[in-house]
């Protein structure tokens, strides 16, 4: 797939998802490949997309993506999105996944074509764009940010783009969290940890408050609530899955009340 034909599908599929495309979008520094805009009620949100169409010997590096990632903050843009023909170095992938960059790599790409294929059987490989060297589908006009752009991506809105590694999919209308860094996921996906960040923050919040209130019977409760609070939210914090927010959830909190009565006993 050469540049042009992958900038036409890129921008066929935004289109699709409820975005004004404009293809070959000039900056006073840069030339984008496609910008994307779809007008919401919360301001406009911007997708800032670059398309590489580079031999497989050669990777997309950290170059591409932190010169996408300037283009976005001056457009004010909510997402950045680097596809390509080939693929990313390890410190790209390593450095969009930090940041608010979705990275679309061969894989991902032949991926996304084929769903597009699945959805659109009148497509067979042929140009997925009409125009092949008109006017870009979202007009070449000049277009600046409103000052109520949104600043964030919302989960809610039906696009292609989605949280999957290296492809682009329908989104599903989801409740959308805040996921805690990279840092701190592994701690909280495994269970055994997450018991123990439970007890102590459970432990240290109750001495705390036991600075202001006497009371054993009102520490006690409280030690319960603040535990039955702390294992569900951090829980919630990782896992999209209801059902497994709430088994999780349950075990680590029955487990912390198990630590305090078995303290209590052998204190």
């Amino acid at each position: 797939m050469d540049k042009k034909r992958l900038v036409r599908f890129m921008a066929r599929v935004m289109e699709e998802s409820g975005f004004k495309v404009y293809r070959n979008f000039q900056t006073s520094r840069h030339i984008i490949d496609i910008y994307g805009v779809l007008p919401t009620i919360v301001g406009d949100i911007g997708v800032v997309v670059a398309c590489k169409n580079y031999d497989d010997r050669w990777e997309v590096g950290l170059d591409v993506l932190k010169e996408m990632e300037m283009v976005g903050k001056t457009l004010k843009a909510s997402k950045i999105v680097v596809v390509t023909t080939s693929y990313f170095t390890n410190s790209a992938i390593n450095y969009a996944s930090r940041r608010n960059i979705k990275t679309i790599d061969k894989d991902g790409l032949m991926v996304l074509a084929k769903k597009f294929s699945a959805q659109h059987s009148e497509y067979g490989g042929a140009a997925v764009y009409d125009d092949e060297e008109g006017e870009p589908a979202g007009g070449t006009g000049e277009y600046t940010p409103s000052p109520e752009t949104a600043t964030s991506f919302p989960q809610t809105s039906s696009s292609f783009f989605s949280r999957g590694k290296g492809s682009l999919s329908r989104a599903k209308r989801s409740r959308s969290i805040s996921l805690p860094s990279t840092e701190l996921k592994p701690l909280l996906t495994n269970t055994v940890s997450l018991i123990i960040i439970v007890f102590a923050l459970s432990t240290l919040i109750t001495y705390f408050i036991s600075m202001g209130y006497t009371n054993t019977a009102i520490l006690g409760v409280a030690k319960i609530l603040i535990s039955a609070v702390l294992s569900y939210g951090l829980v919630l914090l990782v896992e999209q899955d209801l059902t497994k927010t709430l088994s999780k959830g349950t075990i680590v909190f029955f487990v912390s009340l198990l630590i305090y009565v078995i303290l209590i006993i052998v204190l």
